[in-house]
């Protein structure tokens, strides 16, 4: 008797699923060392340091312009503030989702 389609395509997917598993913690094994509370530090010390520079610049800003409508360095400055920060905290977010996925190694 044939499978069904949805049969057919929870297999696939599994089988979609088990090679993404596989290909991630291949690539990540390769470039990353076991995480630990000691080498994610650095990580979260970045990003903690691009979202105080995002905000300070923000402050400063905020300070020094006493109502008047932004230049467009100001906007380029904090622009450029911002991306860093959220850059940082998407490289964060995708190490915890490797992380709850199982493809990077912990380690005590």
């Amino acid at each position: 008797m044939p499978q069904s389609h949805d049969s057919k395509s929870s297999h696939f997917l599994k089988e979609i699923e088990q090679a993404i598993r596989i290909a991630n913690c291949d690539v990540l094994g390769d470039r990353l060392k076991p995480i630990n509370k000691d080498t994610i530090l650095p990580l979260v010390v970045s990003v903690a340091r691009l979202r105080g520079d995002y905000l300070a610049e923000a402050f400063r800003i905020a300070g020094a312009d006493k109502g008047k409508v932004l230049d467009e360095a100001q906007i380029a400055l904090l622009k450029k503030h911002r991306m860093a920060y959220e850059e940082g905290r998407r490289a964060f977010e995708a190490l915890t989702h490797a992380i709850d996925r199982g493809y990077v190694e912990l380690s005590e």
